[in-house]
């Protein structure tokens, strides 16, 4: 469907056109000053320079022409130029009533549907997820959400890190504790026991412990080293011991990401690209990508117009290892013989950006996909009030776990201090405080434009009240509560005929739906969508504050506001469902 702002600029458009100017001048937006009009244009400032006029003069020819226009109630001139337009009593009703009969409620899809991956996540095998995974976790679930809601076709990966120096780090620690475990006789090739040797909790222990011996112990970091080119290499043994370190992580992440409410498509690590890896540098070397350099295989990315140096990407290390950059090429590889995508989003923390820089270089140059198909989307870091990366009070890394019980009990805490939830038993109360947490959570992150760091405060992201995803998650609560009681008393929505200036304006908040939307996804900036559906909350607030619902003694009025609620209700749920957020029945 199309928008009041729309249709707005196609009239103004054609009034711009019939002065011999460019129609594009008659773009229509969203008021600065609302007190003045719910929407302007501002291209009689543009059209002046052009016809040399006074801007003035153009805005008011230009009004001068709309009069008449069923679609508009009045125009006013203001400032040097800025034509302040008001839709008519007609206009708002029927953008109204097609929103409401929108299943989309005004959202459109893609002209052009493309086949997207979006790679977030990228937990490592046998780390805890922590605080750093919060960013890419819900930055890139709110994107796959936003990507299928507006038509794509939508694959997510985790990327899961299964294949660096810390499989070397595990499986020689697992050998200090455990020397007579099959996987470590080279002449031993299976049946390999069906029970992981380790546990989760091992896992969490042995790597850390195991890094650290290595990093002041070089003999320690070679035999690391070693058994990670061999696990590369094929060895049955450590391949084995490979997988039960997968399936042992991947029951803890999984357990992780379903507290956030996040999941994939896939679950494929850097080993799954693994055999892939052999023919790809072979068939680079074949065509000349890359060269040796110290001991290493390359590929030089470096081009004439760049204005900081730019390192070549290593291929194969002088210890014949694969690095992180093999594998993200391999991995590309693999996704254009499984999936053919026409895009790729990296949803992977800023400071990886030089990183991704070389990769697509790289992959362009190889010939596996153009360097405009692959986005690096970064986002700032999560930091503590002394404006650090966010610590434990020990000044460890907080777990994800522990930091989303933190969440749940303060937002426990808040319902109880402003009596939300009374009268309703435990388990409700657990599951309403989960969805609070969680809400608070992920919008206090998903609110900010995803490049700038931002502070982990609690206290403010669990408060009923301002921009938070509690305050977003009583509106729907509200108006839930609201409709149920107009179902127990009889009372059903009607033609929605708004009158008054806050009705009015709620409708023009429902309608900017598809505008923030598509800027959200252009951009993928989840954060317009986020100051989309806080405006939505804050238009029905006032309007339910000087309209009453279901008080109203004249039957029309209270139908059509009926219906308003309602409206609001479904596009507040859906653009909350987009960010990854979920209301309660009841609050």
């Amino acid at each position: 469907m199309t928008s009041l702002a729309t249709q707005l600029s196609v009239r103004l458009g054609a009034a711009f056109a019939a002065q011999g100017l460019p129609e594009d001048l008659g773009q229509v937006q969203g008021s600065d000053r609302p007190d003045l009009a719910p929407y302007q244009c501002n291209g009689a400032l543009a059209a002046a320079r052009l016809a040399k006029k006074n801007p003035r003069d153009i805005a008011t020819q230009i009004a001068a022409q709309l009069e008449g226009d069923p679609l508009i109630a009045s125009t006013s001139i203001a400032g040097p130029g800025f034509l302040n337009i008001v839709p008519s009593d007609a206009a708002y009703s029927a953008q109204a009533s097609a929103l409401a009969a929108d299943p989309r409620c005004g959202a459109n899809t893609a002209d052009t549907p493309i086949k997207l991956v979006i790679d977030f996540g990228g937990p490592n095998v046998a780390k805890p997820m922590h605080v750093g995974h919060l960013r890419s976790s819900v930055i890139g679930d709110s994107l796959q959400r936003m990507g299928r809601f507006v038509g794509h076709d939508v694959t997510s990966d985790i990327h899961l890190g299964d294949w660096g120096l810390q499989m070397g780090h595990l499986i020689t620690q697992l050998q200090e504790e455990q020397p007579d475990l099959p996987y470590f006789d080279v002449d031993f090739n299976g049946p390999w026991p069906a029970d992981p040797p380790v546990g989760l909790d091992d896992l969490s222990r042995m790597y850390p412990q195991a890094a650290a011996a290595a990093k002041v112990d070089e003999a320690r970091m070679k035999r690391s080293r070693k058994a990670t080119a061999e696990l590369q290499a094929g060895r049955a043994g450590y391949l084995a011991l490979l997988k039960h370190f997968i399936a042992v992580s991947r029951a803890g992440l999984e357990t992780d990401f379903n507290a956030m409410g996040v999941h994939f498509d896939l679950w494929k690590g850097e080993s799954d690209v693994n055999p892939l890896i052999p023919a790809m540098i072979e068939d680079f070397k074949a065509r000349g990508v890359t060269e040796e350099s110290q001991g290493a295989l390359i590929i030089r990315v470096a081009r004439e117009a760049d204005k900081k140096e730019q390192p070549p990407l290593i291929l194969v290390s002088s210890e014949g290892s694969a690095l992180y950059g093999t594998t993200d090429l391999a991995t590309i590889v693999d996704r254009n013989q499984n999936i053919a995508p026409d895009r790729t989003l990296y949803v992977v923390d800023q400071r990886q950006g030089q990183h991704f820089e070389q990769v697509f270089r790289a992959a362009d140059k190889a010939g596996l996909m153009a360097e405009e198909r692959l986005e690096h989307i970064g986002f700032g870091t999560v930091n503590g009030k002394d404006g650090k990366p966010f610590k434990t009070r020990e000044g460890g890394v907080m777990r994800l776990a522990d930091l989303l019980d933190m969440a749940n009990t303060a937002a426990r805490a808040r319902m109880d201090e402003a009596g939300i939830g009374e009268g309703l038993d435990a388990a409700a109360l657990g599951d309403i405080a989960r969805k609070v947490g969680l809400a608070a959570i992920k919008f206090a992150d998903l609110r900010n434009q995803r490049l700038t760091n931002y502070v982990f405060d609690l206290d403010r992201f669990t408060a009923f009240e301002g921009k938070t995803g509690p305050y977003l998650l009583y509106a729907a609560v509200r108006l839930k509560s609201i409709l149920r009681k107009a179902a127990d008393q009889g009372l059903k929505p009607g033609p929605i005929q708004p009158q008054r200036a806050e009705e009015k304006a709620l409708v023009v908040a429902l309608d900017g739906f598809d505008a923030a939307l598509k800027s959200a996804w252009a951009k993928r900036a989840p954060h317009i969508l986020c100051e989309h559906v806080f405006e939505l909350a804050q238009s029905f607030s006032r309007f339910y504050a000087a309209c009453p619902i279901l008080p109203e003694k004249d039957e029309a009025v209270r139908s059509s506001r009926l219906a308003l609620a309602e409206l609001t209700l479904r596009q507040l749920e859906t653009v909350l469902g987009i960010l990854g957020l979920e209301a309660p029945e009841r609050m």
